[in-house]
Parts: structure tokens; C-alpha cells; sequence
């Protein structure tokens, strides 16, 4: 599934949906916050996000009910990527440095927690960590290999 980057409206209209889960265009309208934009405006990003294939449909009689395709954590995981790969060069390390340095982690903080839950959290971090940046890190390293073979 590839998933695309979406506009603020596009991304205000799918942080409802992922509460929702599915809902008519009369509940998505009834979920917006003030002040609330116009239904034909509503219709159309819903219409844009289902060609995208972030929203399915379903029709019920006469009635369309659209369904969350694109999960939020795996949109979450999407835009993260491309903080490392445009911002961090794809360092999952520099990412961390960066937040410590400016006070919005607290490394000290997770080792307050009680031993068994810091070593999950632990893995859990290094695995997300390595999960999204292993394979280019093993794609550079594999084309450092070539580089040196060719010459």
C-alpha cells in the first residue's frame, strides 16, 4: 500500500475518521470542530481521500458510509520516515540527539521507569528505530560494497 502525503484539510478531515473508524458524511460533518466548513467542501475532501485509498466506501441504501483504509499508526510511521529521511539523514540517533538537546525527551525520565518495563520500552525504541531506518542503512552498505568491488 503506498501512501501519500496529505494537506492540512485532508489531515483534519482523516484525524476524525481515525476516531470515527466509519461514519456517513452526515457524522463526519456533525465531527468537525468550529467553525465547521461547508458540506460540499467536506464531500470533496472525502472524495479526494477515497481516491487516494485513505477512506473506502460502503453504500447502505441510499446512503454512502466511508470506512478509515490507511490505519493512523501506519500513516504516523509514513510521516516519521520522512522527518528522518529530510531532516536527519535517515538517523534514527540524530533524531534522538535533536529532541534531548531541546528538552522535548527526557532521557532521565525512562529511567524512572520500573526495570522490566525500561527494557521493553528499550527494544521497543531500538526496534522502531531500526525499523525504519535498517534498510537503507543496509542499502548504503551495500552499495559501499559495489563502489569498492568496481574499483
Amino acid at each position: 500500500m503506498k501512501i501519500s502525503q496529505l494537506t492540512h484539510s485532508e489531515e483534519v478531515l482523516m484525524q476524525i475518521m481515525w476516531k470515527l473508524k466509519s461514519a456517513p458524511l452526515k457524522e463526519i460533518l456533525a465531527a468537525y470542530p468550529e467553525p465547521k466548513p461547508h458540506q460540499n467542501t467536506v464531500s470533496t475532501f472525502v472524495k479526494i481521500l477515497t481516491e487516494k485509498k485513505f477512506l473506502s466506501v460502503i453504500k447502505e441504501g441510499r446512503i454512502f458510509r466511508y470506512e478509515v483504509a490507511v490505519p493512523r499508526t501506519s500513516y504516523r510511521l509514513f510521516l516519521l520516515q520522512n522527518l528522518l529521511a529530510g531532516y536527519f539523514e535517515n538517523s534514527g540517533d540524530e533524531l534522538i540527539n535533536t529532541l534531548t538537546e531541546k528538552g522535548l525527551w527526557d532521557s532521565e525520565e525512562s529511567s524512572n521507569l520500573p526495570q522490566e518495563k525500561e527494557v521493553k520500552e528499550e527494544n521497543a525504541v531500538g526496534d522502531f528505530i531500526n525499523e525504519i531506518t535498517g534498510k537503507k542503512k543496509q542499502d548504503k552498505k551495500e552499495k559501499k560494497k559495489k563502489k569498492k568491488k568496481n574499483k
